[in-house]
């Protein structure tokens, strides 16, 4: 099998266990959650091999690259980001209609990717060809999927804070209570900043070793330090003013709209050193 027949696999996986994870809301069947995370399972498993299976691919055609060189190869790896992040948390907190918000994004990624973007195998650009590359883009993609699982345990928040209290008869049991979604946006953040902050640093190597500079305020550079502002200010309202709930909630979803459009926006919409991210 080659890696296309590999990552539209994952798309119908993360389709079907987006699909599950939203019946399972509707149904409240334990059955379907465990379908729902074994669909979900089976979709990282494809996901992986199909990024490993273009490794091979571009080594075959005479690339020695990681699959990490253009915006196609980089949305696949970013769902399977996505999904690496929430089966951690999912092992942790075991909360099954977490799901229902956090698949839809890896489920778009890949649609998007398999059905609006050049999946052809390129030769890197000469600014590229570095193994900083492959420290930064991990890195960073970690950290925007940790971003994302946040925004998602924030949004389902969000739309029950209002009819949930804690301890209430009439909150739906198949809801993780308050508490455990303000605490699934907090350890998000916390494993997605260190990350996004190493992706940083190593950007900043690899601009010195690809352009002579550390820092050059490219549009991308900056809205990275915007990006990481906005959750330095979330870690430090948690600790200095015991931010939480809603508050928090709405930060975290500020701050992955800004990790988005920095990843997207900046290369499709702004020029600049990253536009050939696009």
């Amino acid at each position: 099998m080659t890696s296309s027949q590999f990552f539209n696999i994952t798309t119908f996986a993360y389709f079907a266990s987006m699909l599950l994870f939203i019946s399972y809301l509707i149904s409240r069947s334990r059955g379907v959650a465990l379908a729902a995370t074994a669909v979900a399972w089976a979709g990282f498993l494809a996901n992986s091999a199909a990024v490993l299976m273009r490794w091979f691919e571009a080594k075959g055609m005479g690339y020695d690259q990681a699959p990490l060189s253009n915006l196609y190869e980089s949305v696949v790896f970013f769902a399977w980001s996505i999904l690496l992040v929430y089966l951690l948390m999912d092992f942790k907190y075991k909360q099954r209609a977490v799901g229902a918000f956090v698949l839809p994004f890896a489920f778009l990624g890949m649609a998007w990717a398999q059905l609006g973007l050049n999946d052809e195998i390129q030769p890197l650009v000469p600014a590229l060809q570095s193994n900083w590359l492959t420290y930064h883009v991990i890195t960073c993609f970690l950290g925007y999927a940790a971003f994302a699982v946040a925004c998602g345990a924030s949004i389902m928040y969000l739309l029950t804070a209002n009819r949930q209290q804690e301890g209430s008869s009439t909150r739906p049991s198949i809801f993780p209570s308050s508490k455990v979604l303000d605490d699934i946006n907090y350890k998000a953040i916390m494993l997605g900043f260190p990350l996004l902050t190493l992706g940083i640093v190593t950007g900043a190597a690899w601009a010195n070793y690809a352009w002579g500079t550390y820092w050059s305020w490219d549009p991308k550079e900056t809205w990275s330090l915007i990006v990481w502002f906005v959750y330095a200010a979330f870690l430090h309202a948690r600790f200095t003013r015991g931010w939480a709930g809603k508050r928090a909630a709405w930060l975290s979803i500020v701050g992955f709209a800004a990790t988005i459009f920095c990843y997207l926006g900046v290369n499709l919409v702004l020029s600049g050193l990253h536009s050939y991210g696009g």
